[in-house]
């Protein structure tokens, strides 16, 4: 699909940034200078998990977090799925990450590689996770690796792509809902947001390293609310049981509808 092709209108742009941000639960508030949000301190949480996918600066966000020593460990977990050939692609044309080999690696062993080499995280305080293909294994396999690693953890700092960070977040919460006393907070380490420059859709956005192509973008954020709903064709308890119940608000389901009115045909779905 052309998004150029296609005529977007201020109204179309306002639903489709209401929905982006709805999928980009965060947990925190304002960035500070150093990139990390103002209310997260250092020691609060008992793990980071980096869930992989081709948004670089998600990758950098956790790298961050390790640095301000939010945490002691970052678990990576990823193997190859959707999105690991746009994360290769971006690490070998990346101006210093192109060091780091990527043909035929997992998106998990590529991005602790570039903590290590570029971010001097100490490889001894990254867990990498392998071997799952989408974010049910991600959060499956990444319970794995904690167990087998005999790391107690009651806090964890999620991060994802923020077009799926809220599907990532209900999908965490229930492989361990025999775990009431966890806390998993949510930081996709930006919001996404979108411009009309003239008739042309463009990122609102500055500083934001390795975004999607606008088309992949835009099938993501289309995707996104049919799997999160709870009914027979959904993720949720009554469809697949792959996540917990989410709330979609009325109003977040009616611009998504409006969305899906003006341009739907538009998207093929990823």
């Amino acid at each position: 699909m052309d998004q150029n092709a296609f005529l977007f209108t201020p109204q179309d742009v306002a639903a489709l940034n209401e929905v982006a941000a709805f999928l980009a639960l965060d947990d925190f508030g304002p960035k500070r200078s150093d990139g990390l949000p103002e209310h997260m301190a250092a020691g609060s949480v008992d793990c980071m998990i980096l869930a992989g996918n081709c948004v670089l600066e998600t990758a950098e966000g956790a790298f961050r977090a390790m640095k301000g020593d939010v945490g002691p460990k970052l678990l990576i977990t990823g193997g190859v799925g959707h999105a690991t050939e746009v994360l290769r692609r971006k690490v070998a044309m990346h101006a210093v990450y192109r060091a780091v080999v990527t043909d035929s690696r997992t998106e998990a062993h590529i991005l602790a590689d570039i903590a290590e080499r570029f971010w001097s995280i100490d490889r001894s305080s990254i867990l990498i996770e392998p071997e799952s293909t989408n974010s049910g294994e991600n959060a499956l396999l990444s319970r794995r690796v904690l167990e087998n690693a005999d790391l107690p953890v009651r806090t964890i700092l999620l991060i994802q792509d923020p077009t799926m960070q809220r599907r990532a977040d209900a999908t965490f919460r229930h492989v361990w809902s025999d775990r009431p006393d966890l806390k998993v907070l949510n930081w996709p380490t930006f919001t996404p947001r979108v411009r009309l420059a003239g008739e042309e859709l463009q990122f609102d956005l500055n500083g934001i390293a390795g975004l999607w192509s606008m088309d992949r973008f835009l099938a993501l954020v289309m995707g996104e609310i049919p799997r999160l709903r709870n009914d027979l064709h959904g993720y949720g308890p009554r469809g697949k049981g792959f996540i917990t119940h989410v709330d979609i608000p009325e109003h977040i389901e009616a611009v998504f509808a409006q969305l899906k009115n003006s341009f739907a045909s538009h998207f093929v779905r990823h």
